[in-house]
């Protein structure tokens, strides 16, 4: 499967479609550049060109020789490449019927359409990068923030797969070990076996608890935190979003029900990416699309990862309001007592009895007044006020996480077992599962639907 995969050439455009300054179209393959060679005209002929050399010329029609665009192509020669493969980077104007023209003609010269993230499955399959590295490669395109960026780019350097690498070989020993004492059991002492396999197993146990203990403040940074804007209508959710966003992004009058559907926003606060979802004002009502509104705003709330609840502090809190407290109480909850430009008459002695006092913000949107202690709030709440500046790699990934959980059960399973002196050879299983399990995280030992599935997520040209 591997070298007929590597057999073909493969082209597709590596810049976003639509009117722009420059439009890069990528090829990849074995035969890349003696395919583009006869579409290219320039001084040196493609063929001769050195490796991660740049040529100006024009893209010529193979027929006649017509002119079809001006262009600047990139020679990378393999494995000195992204994919390993000899690669051509064609730099045309950035516009889709420049684009077109030259994608048809490569087309036309037996190379093919590359599938989603073909390029990137490419570099993994000639050795050039491994798993993590690869699927950290989605994360730096989707980064939300500057961390979420730097955590992406640092993994896609190998920062995990250095640790899983040294998790693995310590696994190695393990094995190796047992393997000696499985075929000469004479020399073999068991308690000192026991004592041995103990040892290993609580060293990488300790450290994949050190990775794991990232993966919540990883899953923030790589997703973002889903947070919903909830509460009663004309108390100052919509005007929140703005004030967030530092954008009009929701449309704010003095109309109760003027929102009807979850407006969502994307924000970054301190360095951690916020999902906002602005929901439409939770009350009783006879309107029917205000009421379907309500009913995926209280949807919102059941899936967000944050509330914000927004009270009016100029008014007493409503049955409604106290309903919604009793419903999002225990969960991860910021109340913002808005409106404080105003004389103030809720009562805060309830709030006491739901939220902590840290969890209350006083504010006064309008004023543009308290938006700063929202926002270290949110801070405080998700990162204990700031994130870890060192060199920390966080595992952010979902499919990562459970394979870590996986390969930590296993071990804890050979540590039991070492403890009850059961035979050698059954505690043998339970390593070498939790070096395949971690041997996943990287690709060793991903099956191919696996692959298949990861790949499929990237964009065209990557």
């Amino acid at each position: 499967m591997k070298n007929s995969m590597l057999s073909d050439t493969i082209a597709a455009v590596a810049t976003a479609l639509g009117e722009g300054g420059i439009a890069i179209i990528r090829v990849s393959g074995p035969q890349a550049i003696s395919q583009v060679a006869p579409l290219f005209r320039s001084r040196v002929p493609l063929t001769e060109a050195e490796s991660h050399t740049v040529h100006y010329g024009h893209i010529v029609s193979p027929d006649n020789g017509e002119k079809m665009e001006e262009v600047l192509v990139t020679v990378m020669k393999g494995p000195r490449s992204f994919t390993t493969e000899d690669v051509v980077e064609i730099s045309a104007h950035g516009g889709v019927i420049s684009v077109r023209r030259v994608m048809d003609l490569l087309l036309q010269q037996e190379i093919r359409l590359a599938e989603p993230g073909e390029f990137t499955k490419r570099a993994f399959l000639g050795g050039r990068i491994d798993l993590s590295q690869a699927e950290a490669v989605i994360d730096l395109i989707r980064s939300k923030s500057d961390r979420a960026f730097s955590v992406a780019l640092k993994q896609v350097s190998g920062s995990l797969s250095d640790r899983i690498h040294a998790l693995r070989h310590t696994l190695i020993e393990m094995l190796a070990h047992i393997e000696v004492n499985i075929d000469y059991p004479e020399h073999d002492v068991e308690s000192m076996t026991a004592e041995f396999i103990k040892d290993k197993s609580s060293e990488v146990m300790e450290g994949i608890t050190k990775l794991l203990k990232t993966s919540n403040e990883g899953k923030i940074l790589r997703e973002g935190i889903t947070t919903a804007i909830v509460g009663r209508p004309n108390v100052g959710k919509s005007s929140l979003l703005n004030a967030l966003a530092r954008d009009n992004k929701a449309i704010v009058t003095d109309i109760p029900g003027t929102t009807r559907d979850v407006i969502e926003e994307y924000i970054t606060i301190n360095n951690i990416p916020l999902k906002l979802l602005d929901t439409a004002g939770i009350r009783e009502t006879m309107d029917v699309v205000e009421k379907i509104g309500v009913e995926r705003s209280k949807a919102a709330v059941s899936d967000a990862d944050l509330i914000l609840l927004v009270l009016n502090a100029n008014e007493e809190l409503h049955e409604d309001e106290l309903a919604l407290m009793e419903q999002i109480h225990g969960r991860q909850c910021l109340v913002i007592m808005n409106k404080m430009d105003l004389p103030p008459k809720l009562d805060k002695d309830k709030l006491l009895s739901f939220f902590e006092e840290s969890n209350i913000v006083p504010m006064s949107v309008l004023e543009e007044e308290g938006l700063d202690k929202l926002e270290d709030a949110i801070s405080t709440l998700f990162f204990g006020g700031k994130l870890e500046s060192g060199d920390l790699t966080y595992v952010s990934n979902v499919r990562h996480i459970a394979l870590l959980k996986k390969a930590y059960k296993s071990l804890q399973d050979a540590y039991d077992a070492a403890e009850q002196y059961i035979p050698i050879d059954m505690i043998q299983i339970d390593v070498r599962l939790a070096w395949e399990q971690l041997g996943e995280i990287i690709g060793d030992t991903a099956a191919d639907s696996l692959l298949d599935q990861i790949f499929s997520q990237f964009c065209l040209g990557k």
